[in-house]
């Protein structure tokens, strides 16, 4: 009881404090926690983030709420701030230009989830035409010079499903997992094909004397005969999903949107960070060599644990221009 007393006294003093701090650096600065941070922090997720925690840390409640407010009342949100703030916007132009900038990243952001949230929960229905449009444009993307000789096919394992029938492989993400690999599949082709057949018929690697001299014999004995681990494109494609949404609703990917989007980050993002997330944990397969398949949860939660140290630095942005990467092709 009396850690806890001495924790909530030590809470409210902190921010008695930190409030009675702002109030003077204010009457110092003649500037607002908005204006100093507008005005000293470059664009990007730096800037946004700091916004996003002002206004969400506000005292007033009109502060708090602007940052779930509908796209299209950013603009009176943005007037309200300023009236609110008692700022001049004809002396501060920049300000609202760069408040309604990050609004609509944050705005956009909370939006993205929603619709991503949607997809995921939206089963595959085999009776629904559009469903199947897309499930047959993902083969023929994959597989242009290879007819699908029937619906229920044992074909569909060679473009990494489990069974015959791909739907029951959607059960976890939904069509958002089907929505990606088709976005995959057909804007960055070449290098979805690529990943196809690596994963079908991975390169072999010579293991060094420092790596043989660290294996028992018996991983040696399975090694020597399985130094190459595929893994199945589909099944892989849509566990990627689920990282990528599970960076989503974590709010990890801030960072990277707030980065890349210049004001709402959109659905287009969120796959184009998907094809990133798939040509890299590709490379990252090889390079981690994995003794069997087996090994595939420590592989994609060492992946997953990179990737967030990645976005814990303010200027990352892991596809800036999202461009296929030529060093795949040449693998």
């Amino acid at each position: 009881f009396a850690r806890m007393f001495v924790q909530v006294c030590l809470y409210f003093y902190c921010k008695c404090l930190w409030r009675c701090l702002k109030f003077v650096v204010r009457k110092l600065t003649g500037q607002c926690e908005l204006q100093r941070i507008c005005y000293n922090t470059k664009p990007g997720a730096a800037r946004t983030m700091k916004i996003e925690a002002s206004l969400k840390g506000s005292k007033s409640k009109r502060l708090q709420t602007s940052v779930n407010v509908h796209p299209d009342a950013i603009e009176k949100t943005i007037d309200d701030i300023m009236e609110l703030k008692r700022i001049n916007p004809d002396i501060n132009p920049q300000l609202g230009v760069s408040l309604q900038a990050c609004l609509l990243q944050i705005v956009g952001y909370r939006n993205l989830i929603a619709e991503v949230e949607k997809l995921r929960r939206e089963p595959y229905d085999s009776e629904n035409p559009q469903h199947e449009e897309m499930l047959l444009k993902l083969w023929k993307c994959l597989k242009p010079n290879s007819p699908l000789k029937a619906r229920i096919s044992k074909q569909w394992c060679e473009i990494g499903f489990q069974g015959d029938d791909p739907k029951t492989d959607f059960r976890g993400m939904g069509l958002l997992g089907l929505y990606n690999l088709v976005y995959f599949a057909e804007w960055d082709t070449e290098i979805a094909q690529q990943v196809l057949t690596d994963s079908l018929h991975p390169k072999y690697r010579e293991v060094t004397k420092k790596e043989l001299s660290q294996l028992s014999k018996a991983e040696w004995e399975k090694k020597k005969f399985d130094k190459a681990i595929g893994y199945s494109f589909a099944i892989v494609g849509i566990n990627i999903t689920d990282l990528a949404y599970n960076l989503l609703v974590s709010g990890a990917l801030k960072t990277h949107f707030y980065n890349v989007a210049p004001e709402a980050p959109t659905l287009t993002h969120f796959q184009q960070t998907f094809c990133y997330l798939m040509h890299e944990f590709h490379k990252f397969w090889i390079d981690e060599d994995p003794l069997d398949i087996m090994e595939f949860n420590r592989v994609r939660e060492k992946f997953y644990r990179r990737i967030l140290r990645q976005l814990q630095n303010p200027e990352m942005a892991l596809c800036p221009h999202f461009a296929a990467s030529e060093s795949l092709i040449n693998m």
